[in-house]
């Protein structure tokens, strides 16, 4: 599986105070599936790098909330 998000479904008690959610999300990071990080990588320019936390394009991950994106 090398998908950015994961799913997986929680127990939930008879007692629960809260409505459950029947099945959680969660994000991997894009450098679990590479292994070790091949040579001539594109970078992004110097000022992209700083917004986005990496200079290597594929490392780039944008994060979102699963949830809210469910919503939509």
């Amino acid at each position: 599986m090398s998908t950015p998000y994961k799913t997986y479904k929680p127990f939930i008690g008879p007692f629960d105070p809260c409505p459950p959610i029947k099945e959680k999300i969660y994000s991997t990071p894009p450098n679990l599936y590479m292994g070790f990080q091949p040579p001539n990588l594109p970078q992004f320019s110097p000022k992209d790098a700083l917004y986005r936390g990496t200079l290597w394009q594929p490392l780039y991950d944008s994060y979102y909330s699963p949830y809210e994106r469910a919503k939509e």
